[in-house]
C-alpha cells in the first residue's frame, strides 16, 4: 500500500515551521532539526568569513570592516561574529562589524550596533578614540572590554562616508607608532621656538620699558601689556597702569584689521611691550604681534619678576578680589573676545 504519510513534514522550531523531507525526518539529519540558534550561528560564521576575505593588510596587520542588516539582539550577534574572527585569525588583526538599515524593533535607543575587535588592546583603544571623533554626535553609548568595543550608533552605514571613516579609523589605529623619543621631522622644541622668536625682537629690559613709557619725546604710542592669566596676577601682583589683555585675546585686540580691536589699535607702528611672569611666554606673544603686522612690538626681559627685582615704581600688592567687570586696582581689562 502506498504510504499515508505526506511527502513533506512540518517541524516546529522556535515558533517557526521548517519543512523537511520524510527521509531527513527518518534519518534524523541535523538539517531537519535546525534551530534558530543554529541558523544564526551559520550566518555569523558566513559574515566572519566574508569579512576576513575582504580584509586588507596594513603594515602587517589584517584590517577589515563589514556591514550587515540589523537583526534581533544585534550586540550579542555581532559579538559572536567577533569571536569567530578572533578564533580564525591568530595573528594581529583589527575589524569593525556593524549593523545597518532600520534598527531592530528591540532597540531601545533606535540605533545600530558596531563592534570593533582586535588582538591588540592598544589598537582597539586607539580605534575607540578615533571612532568617537569621526562619528561625533552619533554615538549614543560605548562599552569597552579591552580588545572588544561595542557601540550604539545612529544610522551607521547610511552613507559612503561611514565606510570610508571606519577604514580611516582602523588604518590609523594599527599604523606603527613613532619612537616617542624621536621628534617628528620639522618639529622644534619649545626652547627653539622661544629662541627663534627672540631673534625677531628687539627686547627691552624693565628699566628700558620704564624709560620708553615715561619719555614724552618718544615718537610713537607705547603701551605695557600684561598677558598673564587672572590667577597669576592675583597671586603675584601687577604693574599699575598696564593694559591687561590675556594671551588668548592679544592678536584680536591689537590687529588693526580685527573687528575686536582696541580703539588705540588703529595703526601698525604701535610700540607694544608685552610681559608675562618671567619673560618666556611674552616672547612668543610679541612674535605673534609681528605676524599680524605690528613690527615694533617686543617683550620685557625677565617679565614681572624682573620688574619687581629692579624695584621700579608702580608695582602693587596682589588684590584680595578681582571684580567681574575686569577692573583691577586701576587696571582696565577689555571684555573677552567672543569665540
Amino acid at each position: 500500500m502506498p504510504s499515508s504519510e505526506p511527502s513533506t513534514a512540518s517541524v516546529a522550531s522556535e515558533g517557526r515551521l521548517v519543512k523537511t523531507s520524510p527521509r531527513s525526518s527518518i534519518d534524523g539529519l541535523s538539517s531537519s532539526h535546525r534551530t534558530l540558534d543554529s541558523v544564526r550561528d551559520e550566518v555569523a560564521h558566513s559574515i566572519a568569513v566574508r569579512a576576513i576575505m575582504r580584509a586588507k593588510p596594513i603594515e602587517g596587520v589584517k584590517v577589515g570592516i563589514y556591514f550587515t542588516f540589523s537583526k534581533k539582539d544585534d550586540e550579542a550577534f555581532l559579538r559572536h561574529v567577533a569571536s569567530i574572527i578572533r578564533a580564525r585569525i591568530p595573528s594581529r588583526h583589527l575589524f569593525a562589524i556593524a549593523t545597518t538599515g532600520a534598527p531592530s524593533h528591540t532597540s531601545v535607543t533606535y540605533t545600530n550596533t558596531l563592534v570593533i575587535t582586535g588582538t591588540d588592546d592598544d589598537d582597539v583603544q586607539r580605534a575607540v578614540l578615533l571612532f568617537s571623533s569621526k562619528f561625533l554626535g552619533r554615538v549614543v553609548s560605548v562599552t569597552n572590554h579591552g580588545n572588544l568595543l561595542t557601540a550604539a550608533v545612529h544610522d551607521i552605514g547610511a552613507s559612503s562616508y561611514d565606510s570610508a571613516a571606519l577604514w580611516d579609523v582602523l588604518s590609523k589605529s594599527v599604523r606603527a607608532q613613532l619612537d616617542p623619543l624621536s621628534p617628528p621631522p620639522g618639529s622644534r622644541s619649545i626652547d627653539q621656538l622661544v629662541e627663534a622668536s627672540r631673534a625677531r625682537l628687539q627686547r627691552v629690559t624693565p628699566r628700558q620699558a620704564w624709560d620708553i613709557l615715561h619719555d614724552a619725546t618718544y615718537p610713537i604710542p607705547a603701551f605695557l601689556v600684561d598677558i598673564r592669566p587672572a590667577s597669576q596676577r592675583a597671586r603675584s601682583g601687577g604693574i599699575h597702569g598696564s593694559l591687561i589683555i590675556e594671551r588668548n585675546d592679544l592678536e584680536w585686540r591689537f590687529d588693526p584689521r580685527s573687528e575686536a580691536r582696541l580703539a588705540i589699535a588703529d595703526r601698525y607702528d604701535l610700540r607694544v611691550i608685552v610681559y608675562c611672569e618671567n619673560g618666556y611666554a611674552s616672547s612668543l606673544a610679541a612674535t605673534a604681534l609681528h605676524d599680524v603686522g605690528l613690527l615694533n612690538a617686543t617683550d620685557m626681559v625677565g617679565g614681572f619678576e624682573a620688574w619687581k627685582a629692579e624695584g621700579l615704581p608702580g608695582q602693587i600688592k596682589p588684590p584680595s578680589t578681582i571684580s567681574e567687570s575686569g577692573t583691577w586696582e586701576g587696571l582696565s581689562q577689555p571684555s573677552p573676545v567672543s569665540d
